[in-house]
């Protein structure tokens, strides 16, 4: 059975919105470039769902539009990353964690663009070093080494985060 478009946008929107607010560091922008996104998409559906992945396909359309975005924004303060919940899988006070969480977003936002992709699409995605190549255009390798300098720096701005070793 296929979805619809309509269905695509109600099933996977927020995820979208999400990655891109990740990827983004700015709500606005990112609403922007998955509207983009989704506006490219509808136009051409049939073939994106024929192509047997579109999940995937729609995904690395987003990454792409934000690793080519022209407005680059770098006036974005990063206490306003912190504002942002990743989402609500965590009932009751967990102080620490949310902390935690909070460093690691305000540390992702002075990683460079691709790096900072690398790690998004990783951790927070949970797709593998040849899927995240397939997504940003390189090889495994490159990505790997991505995400390792990116680590690597998270770490020596970072107090002890148990999610970082």
């Amino acid at each position: 059975m296929t979805a619809t478009f309509d269905d695509y946008v109600v099933a996977r929107g927020q995820a979208l919105l999400r990655l891109a607010w990740l990827l983004a560091r700015d709500e606005h922008l990112a609403q922007d470039v998955v509207q983009e996104v989704l506006a490219k998409a509808s136009v051409r559906w049939s073939r994106i769902e024929r192509a047997g992945s579109p999940d995937a396909y729609v995904r690395k359309m987003v990454v792409n539009e934000l690793l080519s975005w022209r407005r680059r924004r770098h006036d974005i303060p990063t206490d306003r990353l912190a504002e942002r919940a990743l989402g609500d899988s965590y009932a009751g006070d967990h102080a620490g964690h949310h902390a935690d969480r909070d460093q690691v977003i305000r540390l992702l936002a002075t990683l460079p663009r691709q790096q900072r992709a690398v790690l998004v699409l990783r951790y927070f995605e949970g797709l593998d070093d040849d899927t995240i190549a397939g997504v940003i255009g390189c090889a495994p390798v490159t990505v790997r080494a991505h995400a390792s300098k990116a680590l690597a720096r998270l770490r020596a701005g970072a107090s002890p985060i148990k999610e970082l070793r």
